[in-house]
């Protein structure tokens, strides 16, 4: 366990492991070793690992449908789309950040240039791609980082993997309003009643009341991937995901399900194949590109077959 948890070291920093501080404390059958030891994390530079932090995507949301399992059960899914999202600004970590992440700024659908200022359309024009609509910076380990350019597919998600999909638009109250037919004139959607004349006389703290609306972020975690299509860059994901129909949503590999559960398994000392589960050996590193899903010939519909089909 020793020797493996050294390897992955340098792919993500581990909470668990110290690092040696000096030369010195370095025993010397260690130092002897330290050949093989570079050849071993050369040959998993490519790999994931339950420490790897993989970019999220920016995804617009296409509206819910429904699918059927291998069993016949029928589940509601949400459609997101990958419209031209490409790593725009890659920005090395700094030198006081002991996690030693990098960050990746990510912009997804093009826009015209003459809607975007002269500031902005030269951030653009140095990176090389057309202005886009939205951006978003994702923190990723050093084994994730994408050269600036690089366009995202639909198959940086595995079907069988859990995300998580968060965006910013909610209802506000949800008041029902007054009534619809008798007695109310030019005030359906009213609030009613707010502060009263004489006692309180004063409208109290708290009371709800129309306002700003749409400007808290709103999260859905363990969203499991059912189907993804390359051909369309579509990713179907199991359950709502918070937001209007195109809406910008971003989606990254979840937290819980993903990460801190594969870490687990790997301390328990589980096999490769079990550290995801679902079915899921791996996935896409340092991320699933359309020029890596051309070369390698990636299937255009991937769907995931069940865990009795696993089993």
């Amino acid at each position: 366990m020793r020797s493996v948890i050294a390897t992955l070291r340098p792919l993500g920093r581990l909470p668990f492991a110290r690092g040696l501080a000096t030369a010195a404390e370095v025993p010397a059958a260690t130092k002897e070793e330290a050949p093989a030891e570079a050849a071993a994390e050369s040959s998993l530079a490519g790999r994931w690992t339950p420490f790897t932090k993989r970019t999220g995507v920016i995804a617009r949301k296409r509206g819910m449908t429904a699918l059927w399992d291998q069993n016949g059960r029928r589940w509601p899914v949400t459609v997101l789309q990958l419209d031209k999202v490409q790593v725009v600004r890659h920005s090395p970590p700094p030198a006081n950040d002991k996690k030693g992440l990098h960050s990746l700024q990510i912009g997804a659908s093009d826009r015209r240039p003459k809607t975007v200022t002269a500031q902005q359309l030269g951030h653009f024009r140095a990176a090389g791609v057309n202005p886009k609509y939205k951006l978003q910076e994702f923190r990723v380990t050093p084994n994730a980082v994408l050269p600036v350019g690089t366009e995202l597919s639909a198959g940086h998600f595995v079907p069988g993997q859990y995300v998580d999909g968060f965006q910013g638009v909610m209802k506000r109250h949800g008041f029902r309003g007054l009534k619809a037919s008798h007695g109310v004139s030019l005030t359906h959607r009213s609030a009613g009643s707010t502060g009263q004349h004489q006692d309180p006389g004063r409208v109290l703290p708290g009371k709800k009341m129309a306002g700003h609306m749409g400007n808290v972020k709103k999260t859905q975690q363990n969203l499991l991937v059912h189907r993804v299509d390359l051909d369309l860059n579509l990713i179907f994901v199991r359950g709502c995901v918070p937001g209007v129909d195109d809406a910008f949503v971003s989606v990254r590999d979840s937290i819980k399900k993903v990460s801190y559960s594969a870490q687990k398994r790997f301390m328990d000392g589980k096999n490769q194949e079990e550290w995801i589960g679902g079915g899921v050996l791996s996935l896409p590193v340092p991320a699933g590109t359309v020029e890596r899903a051309e070369k390698e010939g990636w299937p255009k519909v991937m769907e995931w077959a069940g865990k009795e089909q696993q089993e």
